[in-house]
């Protein structure tokens, strides 16, 4: 029997073992998207107990702790931090097969020291252990990011973001971590949202742009995409429902957006030819730009509409949608590259039923200028476990080119879940072990450190372009 969680976690053959001791454990790790909060990386936040670092906004521990039949007070609701600590380390003790029981015992070991197992017998030991180690100067946020060796982070911003955090963090030469914004228009986009017009008006605002046309929001984006630009921004990131294509006429979208100026509601054969309107506009303004563009699809959001009204957003109501748009994604990919417009782009499904897909189109769009310009992102949200992580990058492996792969994103709210490239790490070098092992691929350690390193950090780098 393996001891739990030991050097060689997740190991399983001495190639794998000397791969990732050797070379992937002791690479930076590049945090290209993730929803921390530039403002707590300003102020250097320090928190007051483990659970403000681990519950508050975790979703992924939320709905698990729904699915144990936790009352809601203990998650989202007005019990105190250490009762909810408690329910959480309760039903984390039954977690078998929960990739939270890795993620969760991985933090407590990188970050806190702590070996053991955290579950209703432990609770106050690692209470009162967490929140001693959480007072020390070390563990303040940016001390956690630099004890995870980031050398990059890039946030996720809307257009009417006005950056000042972002400028504070780099008028200060004490951090040497650059954190950059992303460019996130959603909701220049969702046409369909009750308060749609409301946001044109901030946008407008920020833009200096009074807008009444397509055409005027194409240039309010423009302008704001100039002032991102002047941030350092070269990313961009979009959430779609799933990918769309409906293509329509310049005065049927000028149509479809006075219908809604004027506060009428839109069919959604209409919503769909606006979102692919926007889109291929975006599209072809990144490429300009040099921007990538990440497209993060696949996603059925709140679901549950008694708590998403209770909580909005982002709180533990979305799902996996099961509509494969393989023949849409290839169209949106060929109206930009017809007119060479295509820029670098990352295409995440939430659906790991598309990973093949996904796989056979990047070979569609590939060209000289760029080291696998259209990349497939790393296994994502509720795919983002050991089954998940292995098949998306088999399935890359098996129809492109694995060796390209720009690697894991960290796509999350916490401060400690850098650990998750260190899974993420593992779980690549176990994948390259066993094909070494059984004889698929030659032992040159040259090369298989130099994919390793690269997949791990290097790719991303180079692919995104970022002066580090």
């Amino acid at each position: 029997m393996k001891a739990f969680m030991d050097e060689n976690f997740l190991l399983s053959t001495p190639t794998a073992q000397k791969l990732f001791h050797d070379y992937a454990e002791k690479t930076p790790v590049l945090d290209y998207h993730c929803h921390i909060n530039p403002k707590e990386i300003a102020q250097d936040r320090k928190f007051d107990n483990i659970t403000q670092v681990w519950l508050g906004g975790d979703h992924y521990k939320w709905r698990f702790m729904r699915s144990c039949g936790v009352d809601e007070r203990f998650i989202t609701g007005d019990a105190s931090d250490k009762e909810k600590f408690f329910k959480w380390a309760e039903v984390l003790g039954k977690a078998i097969g929960n990739p939270l029981y890795h993620w969760s015992h991985l933090e407590l070991q990188r970050y806190f020291g702590y070996h053991g197992t955290l579950n209703k017998n432990t609770a106050e030991e690692v209470w009162n252990l967490c929140n001693a180690k959480l007072a020390e100067p070390s563990m303040s946020v940016r001390n956690l990011i630099r004890q995870s060796n980031v050398t990059l982070i890039c946030t996720t911003d809307d257009p009417v973001d006005s950056l000042e955090w972002h400028d504070a963090i780099a008028a200060d030469d004490s951090f040497d971590v650059q954190v950059l914004p992303a460019w996130r228009p959603d909701k220049a986009m969702n046409i369909e949202k009750p308060e749609y017009t409301d946001y044109l008006k901030s946008l407008s605002g920020v833009s200096g742009v009074s807008i009444a046309t397509f055409e005027d929001l194409k240039k309010a984006l423009k302008v704001r995409m100039d002032f991102f630009a002047s941030k350092k921004c070269s990313v961009s990131d979009h959430a779609l429902e799933y990918v769309m294509y409906a293509p329509a006429t310049d005065a049927e979208i000028e149509g479809i957006f006075a219908k809604r100026m004027a506060g009428n509601a839109v069919s959604r054969e209409e919503e769909l030819q606006f979102k692919t309107a926007f889109m291929l506009f975006v599209g072809r303004e990144y490429s300009r730009r040099g921007w990538v563009m990440q497209l993060h699809y696949g996603c059925k959001r709140d679901n549950n509409r008694p708590m998403y009204d209770k909580l909005g957003p982002d709180t533990g109501y979305d799902c996996i949608n099961n509509y494969a748009p393989s023949a849409q994604m290839a169209d949106f990919l060929n109206a930009l590259i017809e007119t060479n417009e295509l820029p670098k782009t990352i295409l995440y499904s939430l659906n790991p039923n598309d990973n093949e897909a996904i796989g056979t189109i990047l070979g569609c769009f590939q060209d000289s200028t760029a080291v696998a310009k259209i990349q497939q992102g790393s296994a994502w949200w509720f795919n983002d476990h050991k089954i998940g992580m292995k098949n998306q990058m088999l399935s890359l492996a098996n129809l492109g080119n694995l060796s390209g792969f720009v690697g894991m994103l960290t796509d999350s709210r916490s401060f400690l879940s850098y650990t998750r490239h260190e899974y993420f790490r593992r779980i690549l070098c176990d994948l390259i072990g066993d094909l070494v092992e059984n004889g698929e691929f030659p032992c040159d350690e040259e090369i298989l450190s130099e994919i390793v390193k690269d997949i791990s950090y290097y790719n991303a780098v180079r692919y995104f372009g970022f002066n580090l």
